[in-house]
């Protein structure tokens, strides 16, 4: 079929629906009523934040020793399985890490699924989505922790705001007006409720994946299918070699701008004698070869919190 001919197509479907709708709502207003008013309501759940089901608390072997907390969330944004043997539709937030005095360096990480998906009942399956948010902590984030876990009230930083935001939910303009449906016309009516649902895919800033359960699938257990978050990012960066009045060199200075950064705390820092790795997790990365071969031993770096900006200083050997 010719690309010209399937657009005709198209607008012929639009326009014998456009017509359907206006013959229903002159000669059953009330049922042209109802099916907008459902459409409506579709609307406003598909743009429902999502909320709090449990959380999961683990311990983090590696990379980093600490805790680790999954929020497990209802959002009914994610689409339900389409049967038993079918995979696991499930949304990941963002990791966020902190090292608080009271409990040493933690982790926490959001994990959405579709409300259907949470009401079973069986405690196995519960269990089998809990296991399923390790095994998807693991895989995405490169971690590797401890397959015993218990379930606590709440994670630090569990409030919705700090939930939602992880799971890039941002909430529309409120359009939960009482609507006079009497007084639109179907194509103005009908623009409004594909807008709810069309502005709110256009800034889902969630990361998607699908997950199939494990006594059903063995291979693909989890499977990024997509996914709007940015890796981290190269920094701009300065590399100078420092001679002296014969033109030796005698030291390498590397200044990194690092405008997300707040502390040093947040990132780490490795030096050697052919290179330097500058990691910030989730914001920056920079794996930069000397133009001379340094000694580690006596590098030094400092940074500005005011500039948040880096220099680091190696003799040449």
């Amino acid at each position: 079929m010719s690309t010209t001919g399937g657009k005709k197509d198209v607008l012929r479907q639009v326009s014998q629906f456009w017509s359907m709708l206006d013959d229903l709502s002159q000669s059953d207003p009330a049922g042209y009523r109802k099916f907008i008013e459902e459409q409506m309501k579709r609307g406003a759940e598909f743009n429902a934040p999502p909320e709090l089901h449990s959380c999961v608390r683990t311990q983090i072997l590696e990379p980093k020793p600490g805790l680790l907390y999954i929020n497990i969330c209802s959002w009914k944004r994610v689409p339900a399985p389409q049967d038993l043997s079918s995979s696991l539709p499930l949304c990941g937030g963002k990791l966020e890490t902190c090292n608080a005095e009271d409990q040493g360096w933690y982790a926490v990480l959001d994990v959405a699924l579709n409300p259907a998906v949470l009401l079973k009942e069986d405690k196995a399956d519960i269990n089998n989505i809990y296991m399923l948010a390790l095994n998807f902590a693991q895989q995405q984030h490169g971690m590797l922790l401890s397959q015993e876990y218990s379930i606590v009230s709440c994670s630090p930083k569990g409030n919705p705001d700090d939930l939602q935001c992880r799971l890039g939910f941002q909430k529309l303009p409120s359009t939960s007006k009482q609507l006079e449906t009497t007084s639109q016309t179907p194509a103005s009516l009908l623009r409004q409720i594909s807008s709810q649902r069309s502005e709110t895919q256009e800034e889902d800033s969630t990361a998607q994946i699908i997950c199939s359960p494990a006594e059903h699938r063995k291979k693909n257990l989890i499977q990024v299918i997509s996914s709007t978050f940015q890796g981290p990012q190269e920094p701009e960066y300065l590399v100078e070699v420092k001679t002296d009045a014969a033109g030796v060199p005698r030291s390498v200075e590397l200044t990194v701008e690092l405008p997300k950064v707040r502390s040093m705390s947040e990132g780490q820092l490795r030096v050697s004698k052919e290179d330097v790795l500058l990691e910030v997790e989730d914001v920056y990365y920079l794996l930069l070869e000397f133009p001379e071969t340094v000694n580690e031993d006596t590098a030094s770096a400092v940074f500005n919190k005011k500039k948040r900006r880096l220099t680091l200083t190696a003799a040449v050997l």
